[in-house]
């Protein structure tokens, strides 16, 4: 079943990039939909040994898929409302990885403080760009860099299964950096290639996560 749902991942992660490049709207949102729909179903398919860690992530990945379908409509209403709906998702992330997480070590310290001084970079650089969204790219950034550190904290649970702990570490990595360059297209310097090399990065990082719950012990 994974195989399967790669594949087709894959083939309409291709379909996306496709219509985003051409800018085929109308095809755009109900291809991307169906491939975020299938992060869904990768969760659900998998087996479930903690039962807390799978809910929590369901939750954040149906908040992404909210996301997913309201950052493609047009108009600032539907993208605040989309930000809404990641920092939820985040959220929920930082839960499930919270609950089975042990941070400790100089390598989850160092790391912590690396995360927060490229967020405090990256905010600083959107800050000129981002005008009545200051606020809520302020929230937004504060979310993600929780939930990555938050992922850095599980990883160092040495009671769980390794392959679970970096399903969900690199996960969450290629999600952070996915939305840079969605800030980027957003507020900076819009271009195909933030799609290019963001959108793969984001589907990735879901997919990840989802496998991970089946992993995790």
């Amino acid at each position: 079943m994974n195989s399967i749902l790669i594949a087709a991942a894959v083939g309409l992660l291709a379909l996306v990039l496709l219509f985003e490049r051409r800018q085929r709207r109308k095809l755009y949102l109900p291809m991307k939909t169906i491939l975020s729909l299938l992060f869904i179903a990768a969760a659900l398919t998998q087996p479930r040994p903690l039962a807390a860690y799978f809910q929590f992530l369901m939750a954040g990945l149906v908040c992404c898929l909210a996301g997913d379908v309201l950052l493609a409509l047009p108009g600032q209403k539907a993208f605040r409302i989309g930000l809404v709906a990641f920092l939820l998702g985040h959220l929920a992330y930082v839960l499930a990885f919270v609950r089975f997480s042990s941070p400790r070590g100089a390598v989850f310290w160092g790391a912590t403080v690396g995360v927060l001084a490229v967020s405090a970079f990256v905010f600083r650089w959107l800050e000129p760009f981002l005008g009545s969204m200051r606020g809520a790219v302020l929230a937004y950034v504060a979310a993600i860099s929780t939930m990555l550190i938050a992922a850095l904290a599980l990883a160092g649970n040495t009671g769980l299964a390794a392959s679970g702990r970096a399903l969900a570490l690199l996960g969450a990595w290629c999600f952070y950096l996915s939305d840079l360059f969605v800030a980027r297209h957003r507020f900076v310097a819009p271009a195909f290639a933030n799609r290019l090399f963001g959108l793969p990065l984001y589907y990735l990082g879901q997919f990840l996560l989802a496998f991970s719950v089946g992993r995790i012990l």
